[in-house]
């Protein structure tokens, strides 16, 4: 062309131009799927968020003194209030398919409450517990007017407004890679159960979908359904089997499936009420510990908003929706507190993360999950059926990062043993195991070049985004002058070792 650029090549991909919506998305907020498959996809939200609704009362309560029936009664009162403030959200706030769940960010000053002074003269567990839990929703109100002024006053859109891509991309990506903390350990106490629900969940999702044109849509959207009900049967086999019976009482609690308590200590039929503890108490020193969390949380739930908005397939928030979002979180922690569930909320990371899988960003599909939620809540019997999963399967669902697993279950292992895996009478087999799955990049290169090379091998511009056609060209000397200068030989010795 005169007097302009010369036309791209043929077997070179153009740049992909910048789209406003992400691609390839087969239900967007408003474009709902069918009834029938709407109310699976909201039950299987409904599951993936039970990780840390029954994750963090079953630390949190056996400490406050709390019992069977005290557990349950907190996870109920969590899993309501995560109901409402999720129909709040995506009714009033942002309007985005966001589940808003419990927060680990809350549980370390809430320890803090725990273990203070004033509780410790307490004889009886029940009213030790009662107390903690009044604490605590004290601290909870107080610390809810920070993100609730921020949100609706418009401050936090004038801080969101000089947001980029740039600063974006890392407070997405850590938001995610921080369920790692979360997911592999809890693989790891219980790698029989914990490992096979990863393997088979990226089996159903990634290869199977892709493997069979049969049933494609059922294995992507409900690979986590189908992967859960597989593993826990597979463990409930284990346990009527007697594979536990010996086991310590940790190995029992964690792997077993008929030993968490909360069938037995659920009412058939409860409805939470605010105060249900008791009027709250106020400590100052406290109160501020739980602000601070809630401006953590505030940071995080930014970024699980927008990493939403985008599996969704929605056009980038402008910044005052995103400031009402965090108003209405804000509004969420005053209603933890007012309920007493013992831990605040935020955007649930691990759901947003499920949009991306099934590709289905529906608003609908969540706002079913939230009546399941407000339904098991109050059918305390029922929704305890579903809050009895092994934690090591739920732990699986919160991540999908292969390179940290190896090392963390050796680590997991090495407090057990001498180093990692030990056996008595092959000691050149623990180095075997160890050296290896101790090394990050080792797991990751690994399992990046089986994925890279098994993946959408039949997609032209899937391969193409891959880069390996580029990369190709430079792979041998014929025909580029650069790579010959770069990469050859000194003293002829190229015909000794030719390049390929």
């Amino acid at each position: 062309m005169a007097g302009g650029a010369a036309p791209a090549k043929s077997d070179e991909p153009a740049p992909h131009p910048p789209k406003d919506q992400l691609p390839n998305v087969s239900y967007c907020i408003t474009s709902p799927p069918p009834w029938p498959e709407a109310i699976l996809l909201g039950f299987q939200h409904y599951i993936v968020m039970l990780g840390t609704t029954v994750l963090i009362p079953s630390a949190l309560v056996p400490q406050m003194g709390g019992g069977k029936e005290e557990k349950a009664e907190v996870i109920q009162t969590l899993l309501f209030v995560a109901g409402l403030n999720t129909l709040l959200q995506t009714t009033f706030g942002t309007r985005l398919p966001a589940v808003i769940g419990g927060s680990y960010t809350f549980v370390a000053p809430t320890i803090s409450i725990i273990l203070a002074g004033r509780y410790s003269n307490i004889g009886d567990p029940v009213e030790k517990f009662r107390r903690i839990m009044r604490g605590i929703q004290g601290a909870l109100i107080v610390a809810s007017t920070l993100q609730i002024v921020l949100g609706f006053s418009g401050l936090w859109r004038n801080v969101t407004r000089f947001l980029s891509p740039l600063s974006v991309v890392p407070l997405i990506s850590l938001v995610g890679f921080g369920l790692y903390e979360l997911g592999f350990p809890g693989v790891a106490k219980c790698v029989e159960i914990g490992l096979p629900e990863l393997v088979i969940l990226i089996f159903l999702a990634v290869y199977l979908s892709q493997a069979t044109k049969f049933g494609k849509h059922i294995f992507e959207r409900f690979a986590v359904l189908i992967s859960v009900a597989i593993v826990w049967l597979y463990a409930h086999i284990l346990t009527v089997g007697g594979a536990y019976n010996h086991a310590s009482p940790r190995t029992q609690i964690t792997c077993r499936t008929d030993r968490s308590g909360l069938i037995s200590g659920a009412p058939w039929i409860r409805v939470p009420y605010p105060f249900q503890w008791g009027a709250p108490t106020f400590d100052a020193g406290e109160a501020f510990a739980m602000m601070f969390a809630s401006l953590v949380t505030l940071v995080e739930s930014t970024g699980a908003l927008i990493a939403v908005s985008r599996s969704a397939s929605a056009t980038m928030m402008p910044p005052s929706v995103l400031s009402r979002g965090i108003g209405w979180q804000g509004v969420g922690i005053l209603l933890s507190g007012l309920f007493g569930t013992g831990i605040g909320p935020s955007v649930s990371v691990e759901n947003a993360g499920l949009l991306t899988l099934t590709r289905v960003g529906s608003r609908r599909v969540v706002q079913i999950s939230a009546a399941f939620m407000l339904f098991f809540s109050i059918l305390g019997k029922f929704g305890a059926v579903f809050a009895s999963i092994p934690s090591p399967i739920i732990a699986a669902l919160y991540c999908l990062f292969f390179a940290y697993v190896g090392k963390h279950v050796i680590k997991c292992y090495k407090s057990r043993n001498h180093y990692g895996v030990h056996t008595v009478d092959l000691p050149c087999f623990n180095d075997m195991v160890n050296v290896p799955f101790s090394s990050e990049a080792f797991v990751a290169g690994i399992t990046a070049y089986f994925l890279d090379n098994t993946l959408h091998r039949k997609e032209g511009s899937i391969r193409k985004d891959r880069g390996k056609h580029w990369w190709d060209k430079f792979r041998s000397f014929k025909g580029d002058t650069r790579s010959e200068e770069f990469y050859s030989l000194p003293f002829n010795l190229n015909k000794y070792f030719p390049s390929v």
